[in-house]
């Protein structure tokens, strides 16, 4: 895959996981690449849910040219009469005001550029909603609507934004969840079996690339199957 020479990527949630694999793809196609977390392995130190460290990040950083937004949490589970209602706007807080604070910061560059590419992670828990993780389901439902409105938005500007929706993947964020849950969507994958973080960095990795060229607003399934629309 091909990028625009000295592009920058920006790559949230990118200490382990999709965003470690996410990471180390584009740095195998020449991209420079800067990796953000809170957790320890990343290259720099951030909360995605203080606008004033998001901003301050990436004008530190310059010019981004790529955004792949995988910080999020999986939040509380268990039935909705049972959540509290701190835990659901934690759940929100880190998924869906992340994914608005990173997206504003980035998108005056990208616009005055000409190109960016923004990578919005979602879930199939966005479509199909999982029981007993409502909090997650309805947040990465909110990052599909955010992702599809502002692709809209930036249509004509060179900017390209897409949200990718993964099943279950092994990483250390669902490495807390409920193994019933876990279990569940595995009985729901046709192909039976979790995905890998390589495998859906792959996908990323062309969504960021010049070879897409007339897609935006979109969402990407990477489910083994289970996505039905």
């Amino acid at each position: 895959m091909s990028f625009p020479d000295g592009v920058l990527a920006l790559v949230t949630g990118g200490a382990s996981g999709i965003g470690a694999a996410t990471a180390a793809r584009l740095r195998a196609d020449g991209v420079r690449v800067v990796t953000a977390d809170l957790a320890p392995g990343a290259d720099e130190r951030l909360d995605v849910t203080d606008g004033d460290a998001v901003a301050a990040l990436v004008e530190s950083l310059g010019p981004v040219g790529i955004l792949v937004h995988s910080a999020g949490i999986v939040g509380p589970s268990k039935p909705v009469v049972d959540l509290d209602p701190d835990e659901w706007r934690t759940t929100f807080r880190v998924n869906v005001d992340g994914t608005f604070l990173m997206c504003r910061a980035v998108v005056p560059g990208m616009v005055t550029a000409g190109w960016g590419r923004i990578v919005t992670l979602a879930s199939i828990a966005a479509k199909d909603g999982n029981p007993t993780q409502s909090a997650y389901s309805a947040s990465k439902a909110a990052v599909i609507g955010l992702t599809k409105s502002l692709g809209k938005e930036l249509a004509t500007t060179g900017v390209l934004v897409n949200a990718v929706a993964p099943a279950a993947v092994a990483t250390p964020m669902n490495a807390a969840t409920d193994p019933a849950i876990l279990a569940r969507s595995q009985s729901l994958t046709p192909m039976g079996r979790f995905g890998r973080p390589d495998e859906i960095a792959e996908l990323i990795a062309w969504l960021c690339s010049e070879q897409l060229s007339f897609s935006t607003g979109a969402v990407y399934d990477a489910s083994g199957g289970r996505a039905s629309y």
